[in-house]
């Protein structure tokens, strides 16, 4: 295909379902819009659209080109936010990722930096999805656990985050307080729903607790919090969290092999850049402040 204005009209035309929301959106006149269409499905010999009184509805193959069209504009949109980040300044937009259970560190480091630096626009993206930084989801990544590998990344070593083991005080009033290891049997616990989880303490877990101890099990951090809180269990949650939190009951000290390591994450095209190297210098210096 050698004619890119035809694809990407085609595409308009299936997205917005009309000649003429495709027109708006190119800021083309509606006749270049139906000149492009029939150029493109004359080139190809097939019919990418069924023409009816409310507008185009793509065929089979109009479906086909608007799927690959969608994943070529997704991917142009990514580099086009990956080439902004590489200015001089620190200014434009500084995307960065964390698991959400961080948040309690990271936005109110987020929001210094960003008085520092007035021009500056956050946007602080969590879960558990995976961002993609070869396709500029994220400037820079906070992850938990192994070290990533994904090609392309610089991956540094940002700290260690000390992992307690809480219970709620209902649950220590019907349950008694854990004795030790060689009392895990005699209690229940919440753990991961993933038994392949290589979290470090849920490993720890699965080793030394009975399978059927383990009674209450969810699929996030999140929800693992709220089902102690609750009373369902006795469950893991970083320290510094737990020591906050006046309704829970630390049932066993931190133990080293429970600690998860944290990494800082960045895309090769984007580590040097005046903007990230600012902020991951920010970051490391607030970090050290933190009790984790």
């Amino acid at each position: 295909m050698d004619n890119w204005d035809e694809v990407r009209t085609a595409y308009q035309v299936a997205r917005m379902g009309t000649v003429s929301g495709a027109a708006e959106v190119l800021g083309v006149h509606h006749a270049t819009v139906i000149r492009h269409i029939d150029a493109i499905e004359a080139r190809l010999g097939v019919k990418l659209f069924q023409r009816h009184a409310r507008g185009y509805t793509p065929t089979e193959a109009g479906q086909d080109l608007l799927r690959v069209a969608q994943a070529t504009d997704d991917q142009f949109n990514q580099l086009v936010g990956r080439l902004k980040g590489q200015g001089d300044d620190v200014s434009g937009e500084l995307v960065v990722t964390s698991l959400a259970s961080f948040a309690p560190m990271m936005v109110p480091a987020l929001q210094e930096f960003q008085e520092m630096h007035p021009d500056l626009i956050i946007r602080y993206l969590t879960g558990d999805r995976l961002f993609r930084l070869e396709y500029g989801e994220a400037h820079v990544a906070v992850r938990a656990g192994n070290a990533p590998d994904q090609p392309d990344n610089v991956v540094q070593p940002f700290m260690k985050q000390q992992i307690g083991l809480y219970a709620s005080k209902s649950y220590v009033e019907k349950y008694g307080m854990l004795k030790g290891i060689e009392d895990l049997a005699n209690h229940r616990f919440v753990g991961h729903d993933d038994e392949n989880s290589r979290a470090p303490f849920s490993r720890w877990l699965r080793t030394h607790a009975p399978a059927e101890a383990i009674s209450f099990r969810c699929t996030n951090g999140f929800t693992m919090q709220q089902a102690v809180h609750a009373g369902a269990g006795i469950g893991f949650m970083p320290a510094w969290e737990g020591r906050q939190q006046p309704d829970l009951v630390e049932m066993m000290a931190p133990q080293p092999e429970w600690e998860g390591a944290l990494w800082l994450v960045t895309h090769v095209d984007l580590h040097r850049t005046t903007k990230v190297q600012a902020f991951l210098k920010f970051l490391k210096e607030q970090a050290k402040g933190w009790q984790l």
